[in-house]
C-alpha cells in the first residue's frame, strides 16, 4: 500500500476546491481525494506518470485530469485562497534555482518559453517567492535560470501592502527602493559593496530573513520540485502551488 499524505482535517479544507463536484458545469471526476494523493505522489517522487501505482487508477486518466485542473488553475487558486490570510507586518522576497531535467525541454516554444534557461548549473528554472512575516509563501513567479531575481519583483510587489520588505543585496536597486517608498513600504535591503552612497537598513529586522531561506528547503523535499521534470511551466507552477498549500496545512 502506497503511503498517503492527506489527513482527514487537511482533506476537509481541500475538498471544496476540487473540480468535478455536482455544482461544476461540464466537469466530471470521482474519488477526488485519491486523485489528489496521486498527484502528491508524483510531486514527491518525480516519477513518470506511467509509473503511477495502480491503486491510484489508470495513469493516463489521472494525468489527463491533472492537466484539466492545471488549465483551470485549480491548484494555484487553492494555494492563493489559503495564502490570502497572510501576516504582512513585513514581507520577504528571495529566489532559488532548481535543475531542469533534460526530458522536460520539448514543450512548444522551446525551453525559454517555459521558464527554463542556461545558468552556471546548466538548464535551470528560478523560483522567486514572496513570503509573509511567518515565512509562508504568498506569491511566486517562475523565471528562466539565467534571469536576475529582480525581474520577478514587479509582479510580486506591485499590489503589496506591508510595513517592511526584507531582501538580500541582490535586490538593491534604486527603482525598487523608490517603488517601495511610494507604496509606504520600508525596504530592509543591505546595499551592494560598490554603492558610492550606501543606504541604511535595519540590521535587527533583517535577521528575520532567515525564515524565507529556511522555507526553500521545505518544497524541495519533494523530488518533483527539487529536480524539475515538468515540460510546461503551468504544470511546474501547479506542483509548487500544491506543495506550498500542503506545507501551510501542516
Amino acid at each position: 500500500m502506497t503511503r498517503h499524505v492527506l489527513t482527514d482535517a487537511q482533506w476537509a479544507i481541500i475538498e471544496p476546491f476540487c473540480l468535478g463536484k455536482a455544482t461544476d458545469p461540464v466537469q466530471t471526476g470521482r474519488a477526488s481525494r485519491l486523485f489528489m494523493e496521486a498527484v502528491l505522489w508524483i510531486v514527491r517522487t518525480d516519477a513518470q506518470w506511467r509509473e503511477l501505482p495502480v491503486e491510484f487508477g489508470k495513469w493516463n486518466s489521472v494525468f489527463k485530469r491533472f492537466r484539466r485542473w492545471v488549465k483551470a488553475d485549480a491548484f494555484y487558486n487553492m494555494f492563493r485562497t489559503l495564502a490570502a490570510d497572510a501576516d504582512f507586518e513585513y514581507a520577504m522576497i528571495d529566489g532559488s534555482i532548481v535543475k531542469a531535467h533534460c526530458s522536460n525541454q520539448g514543450a512548444k516554444g522551446g525551453p525559454q518559453s517555459q521558464a527554463i534557461g542556461p545558468s552556471r548549473g546548466g538548464m535551470t528554472t528560478k523560483i522567486v517567492v514572496l513570503t509573509d512575516a511567518l515565512g509562508n509563501v504568498v506569491y511566486f513567479r517562475l523565471l528562466p535560470g539565467q534571469a536576475h531575481d529582480l525581474r520577478g519583483v514587479p509582479e510580486l510587489t506591485d499590489t503589496l501592502t506591508a510595513d517592511h520588505l526584507l531582501a538580500d543585496r541582490a535586490f538593491d536597486a534604486d527603482w525598487l527602493r523608490t517603488a517601495l517608498f511610494e507604496q509606504s513600504i520600508t525596504p530592509v535591503i543591505p546595499p551592494k559593496p560598490n554603492r558610492r552612497f550606501p543606504a541604511e537598513f535595519d540590521k535587527e529586522t533583517y535577521n528575520w530573513r532567515h525564515l524565507i531561506e529556511n522555507y526553500f528547503g521545505k518544497p524541495k523535499e519533494n523530488r518533483g520540485i527539487a529536480m524539475r521534470s515538468c515540460k510546461t511551466d503551468q504544470s511546474f507552477k501547479a506542483f509548487i502551488a500544491l506543495a506550498a498549500f500542503i506545507i501551510q496545512l501542516r
